[in-house]
């Protein structure tokens, strides 16, 4: 008997631990994908009626479950992944509690399209952060983004919501969300073989399998806490996170993609030696997504700088390039962005850019 009492408590015990491992595990939320929907008698047209009328979330407002190859009068409501996703008209949230490790980062990867609103944005929240992605800029031309947006668990359990603060006169215009997932981020240290931190982009927002668009990396003033460990994107829009085999990546499985000119840049603030001399070194090149023509990339190390011209085919490859250094103080900011705009040669919708990937820095000995 009791060792049949043993048994149940381990029993409970493993339920409860498999229970928060399969929480916390990276990949999809439950029904992240919104593949689960409400019963019948829980529609009216297309509007969910009852807050937990969609399984795993709980809704408020004008929600709508849209299925693929649906149409709102002439428009085609573009549903990213799957046969389903949700639409958030005026005022309206999803959400969900999970449990997290506490004091842990963490990302969320969501797809969204826009639909009819003029001014579509999003509010994005894990008490007590938040953050709001404006929808304006559409960086891909298949209808929809997939975004990350990040943040540090305060708590073991939390309630992510995203939230549109729209209000329209129709109140069904609002962004499209599908594909909700999370990943934990570790944060990386600088080694004796390389001062920056995530140099390679390897640390960052969960990629859906099998999407070919990449993740948009939002700026700081949107989300405080970059989902690209180590980095600040100190700029107005965004940088994407692309990965192999999608993409064209000079090292690794991931590069950044600065697809917005000078208004997408990505920083670092580097430990230095002040007076010692230190080596910069990145590689720059194309996606291999038909991004055409000359590019400049312009790279910063305190009141240092070098311009790295890169003439692409978009066809893949690239070049590497270094900017040696003294540096003048104990912290030296790092900085690359993108000289000119550019679009994809097949599609004039698309935005693209020059790739930069293995970030290193380096100390050297100066030769009397």
């Amino acid at each position: 008997m009791r060792g049949a009492t043993i048994l149940l408590s381990v029993l409970v015990l493993c339920a409860t631990s498999c229970h928060i491992a399969l929480s916390i595990r990276d990949g999809l939320l439950r029904n992240g994908n919104f593949e689960l929907g409400p019963k019948p008698t829980e529609m009216k047209g297309t509007q969910v009626v009852g807050r937990n009328a969609i399984p795993e979330w709980e809704i408020s407002g004008f929600v709508e479950y849209i299925k693929a190859g649906q149409k709102q009068g002439d428009m085609l409501l573009v549903v990213p992944e799957g046969a389903f996703a949700v639409r958030l008209g005026n005022e309206a949230s999803i959400k969900q509690t999970f449990h997290v490790m506490k004091g842990m980062y963490y990302s969320i990867t969501f797809s969204a399209a826009r639909t009819c609103a003029q001014e579509e944005k999003l509010n994005i929240s894990v008490s007590p952060e938040w953050g709001v992605l404006p929808m304006q800029t559409m960086y891909s031309s298949n209808g929809w983004d997939s975004y990350a947006w990040a943040f540090k668990a305060l708590l073991s359990s939390v309630e992510l919501v995203i939230h549109n603060p729209g209000v329209e006169e129709d109140p069904a215009c609002g962004p499209l969300i599908d594909s909700v997932g999370i990943k934990a981020l570790n944060p990386p240290r600088p080694t004796n073989k390389n001062i920056v931190k995530n140099g390679g982009f390897e640390i960052g927002p969960y990629i859906f399998p099998n999407t070919s668009w990449g993740v948009l990396v939002p700026p700081n003033i949107e989300d405080k806490h970059s989902p690209l460990l180590g980095w600040m994107v100190e700029s107005l829009k965004a940088v994407k996170l692309i990965n192999a085999p999608y993409f064209s990546v000079p090292q690794g499985r991931q590069a950044v993609e600065l697809v917005a000119g000078r208004e997408s840049a990505i920083a670092q603030v580097v430990r230095t030696i002040a007076g010692k001399t230190y080596v910069l070194s990145f590689a720059v090149g194309d996606a291999s997504n038909s991004c055409e023509g000359s590019m400049i990339v312009e790279a910063f190390a305190g009141r240092d700088t070098i311009k790295v011209p890169y003439q692409s085919q978009g066809k893949g490859g690239y070049k590497r390039a270094a900017l040696r250094f003294v540096a003048a103080s104990n912290r030296t900011r790092i900085m690359f962005y993108s000289t000119f705009y550019h679009m994809r040669s097949d599609d004039f919708s698309s935005l693209c850019g020059p790739v930069i990937d293995d970030v290193k820095l380096l100390s050297v000995r100066v030769r009397n």
